[in-house]
């Protein structure tokens, strides 16, 4: 057999990456995933054992990639609202890239005992969110939020970002969108998310 090919490995994740949370086809067949890499289907079973495995292994890279970024980014922002703003952009980028991502993951929590316990266990290891919560409750100290709970003031902002993304083929059907034209629509409620969210700001 011969030796694996970094590239080859990332040619057929990045194909098995854009079926699964590009286009939403989670039951895509090994060789499905194959054609789409421009590959024979054994080299799919060679580098990752099963369809699985590979599905496993996107996913992780998929998130890993969107967190050290975010990471670094919010690492820089010198301001509460550059975080939100940050925040925000990097949740529409990460949603319109792989608009099927959270939908995923959702449905292997729901459905997967093991799954549910691995996604929880990886975002407690996580500091970025009891940093944001910290940097939420102070700035209610400073008055320009409304003061309430910091843990209500994320799920306001996580509501008004996830719902209208998590239902973007639904609504661009019912709307007659172009993806353009519903990408134009989030960049606007951007700004509108900002204002209910900062109003002392």
């Amino acid at each position: 057999m011969a030796v694996k090919d970094s590239v080859t490995e990332a040619q057929i994740k990045e194909a098995a990456k854009k079926l699964f949370f590009r286009e939403g086809r989670f039951k895509a067949t090994t060789q499905e995933i194959a054609d789409a890499a421009g590959v024979n289907r054994t080299l799919v079973n060679y580098y990752f054992r099963s369809r699985d495995q590979l599905f496993d292994q996107v996913l992780k890279d998929a998130r890993d990639s969107v967190d050290s970024r975010m990471n670094k980014s919010m690492e820089t922002a010198k301001s509460f609202r550059e975080k939100l703003e940050l925040f925000i952009d990097f949740f529409l980028e990460q949603s319109f890239n792989y608009p099927y991502l959270d939908l995923y993951m959702l449905s292997r929590i729901n459905d997967d005992v093991d799954k549910q316990n691995e996604i929880i266990s990886n975002l407690k290891k996580t500091e970025r969110l009891k940093h944001f919560l910290k940097d939420i409750e102070d700035e209610m100290k400073k008055g320009t939020i409304e003061t309430m709970p910091p843990v209500q003031f994320f799920f306001n902002l996580m509501s008004l970002l996830t719902y209208p993304m998590i239902m973007q083929s639904l609504f661009k059907k019912i709307l007659n969108y172009s993806d353009k034209q519903y990408r134009q629509l989030m960049m606007e409620r951007r700004e509108l998310i900002l204002k209910i969210l900062l109003r002392k700001g």
